[in-house]
This record gives C-alpha cells, sequence and structure tokens, in this order.
C-alpha cells in the first residue's frame, strides 16, 4: 500500500472552499487531469481516465459538517481518498489531500502522484480566487 498527501492554504473561509471544492459537475476543474467524474445516483460516481479510455464505478461522498470530501473506487477497491477543509483563522484555510492506492499496479509512484496532487490544489486554489474575487458568485 501507498500513502501519499499534500496540502495548501488558500486566501477563503473553510466554507467556501468545501463548497467549491464538492460540487460534483464541477470536480473535473481541479482534480488531476484527464480524470472526470460524472455522478450518478451519488454516493455513486463513475469515472474515466483519459490515459486508459477507462470507466470505473466510484464513490464520492461529501460532509459538510466535517469539511470533508471522501472518494474511491467502487468494486476493485485499488485507490481511496479524501480532501479536509480547515480553518486557520483571518479567513484563510488549509487544504489536505490524501490519497491511498491499495492496488501497486494502480500507484503512478511517488514524483507523479505529488506532482498531481500540487496542480489539482493549486487548481482549487485558483478556482476559489475565481470566486472571491466574483463577489463568491458561484
Amino acid at each position: 500500500m501507498s500513502e501519499y498527501e499534500r496540502s495548501r492554504t488558500m486566501p477563503a473561509p473553510p466554507e467556501h472552499v468545501f463548497d467549491q471544492a464538492s460540487v460534483v459537475g464541477q470536480l473535473d476543474s481541479w482534480l488531476p487531469q484527464g480524470l472526470h467524474v460524472e455522478a450518478a445516483d451519488l454516493p455513486a460516481v463513475t469515472v474515466h481516465e483519459d490515459r486508459t479510455g477507462e470507466d470505473e464505478a466510484g464513490l464520492f461522498r461529501a460532509e459538510r459538517d466535517q469539511m470533508r470530501l471522501e472518494w474511491g473506487t467502487r468494486d476493485s477497491g485499488s485507490y481511496a481518498g479524501w480532501l479536509q477543509v480547515a480553518g486557520i483563522g483571518s479567513g484563510a484555510s488549509e487544504v489536505t489531500v490524501h490519497l491511498s492506492f491499495f492496488d501497486e499496479q494502480h500507484d503512478p509512484g511517488a514524483d507523479a502522484v505529488t506532482d498531481e496532487l500540487d496542480r489539482s490544489l493549486e487548481r482549487l486554489d485558483e478556482l476559489v480566487r475565481l470566486r472571491v474575487d466574483d463577489g463568491g458568485a458561484g
């Protein structure tokens, strides 16, 4: 099993960050590029990976009272992850994302995973900043 975790500070209250991160139809805008999530009947989702051209059954849960997202594969059990948003004062938040690969064949390796997690957090930060700069619309 391999586990990876990255964090980033964002200039918005935790509720705002969580609201941007948890919209299923908006996940493509911050998830690793090449991954697309389509909601079936939540928590059931389908994840399409451009690299392989394959669809995989997954689960996605958003727990607003905990400021936490959780996801993973539904049938294969090859990976799972979570995103946690925490307020750090002065209207800012710390966002932590964690991935666990239970099947080593699905693990792209530490460098690739940490790079993608950093890029995903950067894209989420950009999304949050756009919404903050736009007066919270969205």
